[in-house]
């Protein structure tokens, strides 16, 4: 019976990691209206985390992914927040094979650090993963990988560009 629960819960899980990535695909070429972040769509993500046009929406794209796939966590606009203790799966220069820490997979959330802030300061899904490169769909990017961009965009990152990985969709 224990087994039968066991993957129950990991059919659960991949289905719900296909529903997200479902979700964030379908948003890849969201623009923002005047780069400014503003228009219809920017709108909508950040106003599912309380706030108006005019903030930086990566995180509030990813958070809005998520509360379409009926996950009501999390639900934040501040991209550091989308990386507590619990939910990461992976880290930069570590062993990834302790603490249970695992190989990212869709619909995981990526963040990327960056030294003059001090801190994560850009986030988004990824999409596939594999020793050097991670393909990722995030919002508030551009063509050239920033974290001030103008729409939703799949990337291609060096795995050695990502700081940290977080698990929203697997109970911690």
């Amino acid at each position: 019976m224990a087994a039968e629960n066991k993957a129950t819960l990991q059919e659960q899980t991949t289905l719900k990691r296909a529903q997200i990535r479902k979700i964030y695909t379908q948003e890849i070429g969201v623009r923002e209206k005047t780069n400014k972040n503003d228009g219809e769509r920017v709108a909508e993500y950040l106003k599912y985390t309380q706030l108006n046009e005019g903030y930086a929406w990566c995180a509030a794209f990813v958070s809005w992914s998520f509360g379409q796939a009926g996950l009501p966590e999390p639900r934040t606009a501040w991209s550091p927040s989308l990386f507590p203790n619990k939910r990461i799966i992976w880290q930069k220069n570590q062993n990834n094979s302790n603490r249970s820490l695992k190989k990212p997979q869709q619909g995981d959330v990526f963040g990327i650090y960056y030294s003059n802030l001090k801190r994560i300061a850009h986030a988004g899904f990824v999409d596939q993963w594999d020793d050097k490169y991670v393909i990722t769909v995030e919002g508030n990017t551009n063509d050239t990988g920033s974290r001030e961009g103008d729409g939703v965009y799949r990337k291609r990152r060096p795995v050695s560009s990502i700081y940290q990985v977080s698990d929203w969709i697997t109970k911690p």
